[in-house]
């Protein structure tokens, strides 16, 4: 049993709002934690498939309640933050994730979802590409008038890491565009994947043996660790290879659908699958991943799926995305590895929000490429359900590249030997209880700041790399300061300004390392008020959550007041933070629970006294830019999906249900209640034709 199965209720419909909660926030830490390791330390720990199941299953929950998406929620994030070793790019067009597909059903409910989007008739023609899902790196290649002039990673798909010298260093990469049939345009961004062939990754790793370097852990990995090198003559020195698979943005156009932009590509010298087809039917598009999958084991590269497109380009701008991927392509996955193993021992982990998480302790096994000694059990619910105990044979599971889950136990296996694991009803560090609330699966430690492993994992959270981000602070460092007793607070962190000398004389840093890091402290005094909102830890405030926040309240002694108003459930303030587009109860109830806690009132007063947080930059002024609409009824040009996806692009913010806060009601034949109700709030309705004219003004 994977964590998705592990995490999944008898019935989704019939959860209540606080387990629904609980649930989307467990979910939205395990994938966040396996998206930093699979994107920004090439170094995952669980199977694609298990990784593609946990957001299925987080898919499946919001779409049943979608009131309680999160702002954090995995569907609207993509990759990993750019590590601060490269220079960062913005990307023109964002880069972005695909959602999956694991049977024909999907495939149909795929095409049908697009045609329902489209408005196609029936005998209308709906042709696709397929072509395999390459298991490497993502790329941008940007080439101004023919030229090379710019290579940046996916990032986390909106900011990337600058590459440029060492894509430079691989052949398959054309420097210049020479193709004569037609002219380069002049920009043209070449999106696709990096990647390093079985057998270049075998020879490789003999290498680092000999070397005595630690081995690759799979050819990803070592893709990946080879082009992100300070050094460019490291990069030229691996083997490393190119598939071009995509368009970024383009200042003419080459090619009205991309099996023409893919064959422009061949012609100006990039390298592109050869088992890309054309298909026209889910059977076509089955069929062709059944042939690639039985390719799979003879093919010199790794692939962990196939990627179906819509073949027309003005199809894919009209159907657009849907926060993390486009709606016009999908991702067949193919099915996971597994091994087996002994468990030795059961850890109690202790986090940043106090939760104790069990973790597998196993005779190290090579899974999927990987050599895996850990495996996350999650909660006691998992103990119980797997009847998991120590010393069991038990079956790993791991798809390609991402992280470990015990399957099931080999109950035949034991031999009485086997010792049952008691899960503590108090914190292993601070020895204060640990309580499991009603409707959620994770027992928490109560201790909160005077616990020191909660304290310290908050610490770490601070300085991360999507919080603060203060270079050359990381969690080792964090960890010494603790030790020292020169940071307990997040505020201390900022008075480590003046023990300049004193870190100066550490080990391994001296005056240098010691003056930047003063130096990146005071740089962290203005930083974004998005980025100190998230660094607080506050449960279910991730960085979208945070941004949302920030664009709301514009200070964080704004966000405290409105939360301490809030108070009242009856209160304009309380009505007002729930309103706000996918916060809901759930998030609101935990940002004033926080807020209401006079330690973590006096932790941020203190805070106050040393950083002076940015607002967020407010967006480009247009006709409605910033309003809440909301649609309802059919619309006659357009589908509702459509409209959304219209309206956000223009700035403005779509909503489910009418409030005071809505600006406009655009209701389409058949409206029914909303109507009523926009009226007697004194929201303005439009008609579909006064809402086009509208976005035209």
């Amino acid at each position: 049993m994977n964590d998705a199965d592990r995490l999944r209720p008898e019935s989704i419909a019939a959860l209540e709002d606080i387990a629904v909660s609980a649930l989307l926030e467990e979910l939205a830490t395990l994938i966040r934690y396996h998206d930093s390791r699979y994107h920004g330390e090439d170094n995952p720990e669980i199977s694609d498939a298990d990784y593609d199941a946990l957001v299925a299953l987080n898919k499946e929950i919001e779409d049943a309640f979608p009131a309680q998406i999160r702002r954090d929620s995995p569907s609207v994030r993509v990759g990993a933050a750019p590590s601060s070793a490269f220079g960062k790019v913005t990307h023109s067009q964002p880069m972005l994730s695909l959602s999956n597909a694991f049977d024909k059903t999907d495939i149909e409910e795929f095409i049908a979802r697009i045609g329902r989007f489209l408005a196609l008739e029936s005998t209308e023609p709906l042709i696709f590409t397929a072509e395999p899902k390459i298991d490497g790196l993502s790329i941008s290649l940007r080439y101004e008038a023919g030229t090379l002039v710019q290579a940046a990673t996916r990032g986390d798909g909106s900011v990337g890491e600058d590459v440029t010298a060492n894509v430079r260093q691989i052949k398959d990469i054309p420097q210049q565009i020479t193709q004569s049939r037609i002219p380069p345009p002049d920009m043209l961004e070449v999106r696709g994947e990096i990647y390093m062939t079985k057998a270049d990754f075998a020879a490789l790793n003999e290498r680092q043996a000999e070397t005595g370097s630690k081995p690759f852990a799979n050819p990803r990995n070592a893709a990946a660790g080879s082009l992100r090198q300070k050094d460019a003559s490291i990069t030229a020195a691996r083997p490393l290879h190119f598939f071009a698979y995509a368009s970024g943005t383009i200042s003419e156009p080459v090619s009205d659908t991309h099996h023409g932009f893919l064959s422009y590509l061949s012609e100006c010298g990039f390298v592109v699958n050869s088992l890309t087809r054309l298909c026209h039917n889910a059977e076509e598009l089955v069929a062709s991943w059944q042939d690639i999958n039985t390719q799979r084991p003879h093919l010199e590269y790794d692939i962990d799926g196939v990627v179906y497109k819509v073949n027309r380009h003005d199809w894919q701008q009209r159907l657009g995305q849907v926060s993390r991927a486009p709606r016009w392509a999908i991702a067949h996955k193919f099915a996971a590895e597994q091994a087996e193993t002994t468990l030795l021992d059961i850890d109690i982990q202790v986090g940043r929000t106090g939760a104790l998480t069990p973790v597998a302790r196993l005779e190290p096994v090579p899974v999927g490429g990987v050599t895996v000694s850990n495996a996350t059990l999650h909660n006691e619910d998992e103990l119980r359900r797997k009847n998991i105990r120590i010393g069991d044979k038990v079956i790993l599971q791991r798809a390609g590249d991402v992280i470990p889950q015990i399957v099931r136990v080999i109950e035949s296996r034991r031999d009485g030997s086997e010792r049952s694991f008691i899960f503590p009803d108090k914190c292993p560090v601070c020895q204060h209880p640990a309580i499991r609330p009603d409707g959620e699966a994770v027992r928490r430690c109560t201790g909160g700041f005077t616990c020191e492993a909660q304290r310290l994992e908050r610490l770490k959270h601070f300085v991360s790399r999507n919080a603060m981000d203060i270079d050359g602070l990381g969690e080792r460092q964090i960890e010494l300061f603790v030790e020292k007793g020169w940071v307990n607070t997040i505020a201390d962190i900022f008075r480590l300004t003046a023990r300049e000398d004193e870190i100066a004389s550490l080990e391994r840093m001296g005056q240098k390392s010691a003056e930047n890091l003063v130096n990146a402290i005071n740089a962290a005094r203005t930083n974004d008020l998005s980025r100190v909102i998230f660094g607080l830890g506050i449960r279910q405030i991730g960085q979208a959550t945070a941004r949302l926040l920030a664009q709301h309240y514009l200070s964080l002694e704004g966000l405290m007041d409105a939360c301490h108003h809030a108070q009242d459930n009856t209160a304009t303030a309380y009505t007002d933070l729930v309103a706000i587009d996918q916060i809901g109860v759930s998030v609101a109830d935990d940002l004033i629970l926080f807020f209401a806690d006079d330690a973590h009132k006096e932790m941020v007063q203190d805070l106050l006294g040393e950083i002076q947080p940015l607002p967020p930059e407010q967006p480009e002024e247009s006709v409605i830019s910033g309003k809440v609409i909301v649609f309802t009824g059919t619309l006659s040009t357009l589908s509702r999906t459509e409209a959304k996806a219209q309206a956000e692009r223009l700035g403005a913010r779509v909503s489910g249900s009418i409030s005071a806060k809505t600006d406009y009601l655009v209701a389409g034949a058949d409206a029914g209640s909303k109507i009523r109700k926009a009226a007697e709030l004194g929201v303005t309705i439009l008609t579909e034709d006064s809402w086009r004219a509208l976005i035209k003004s």
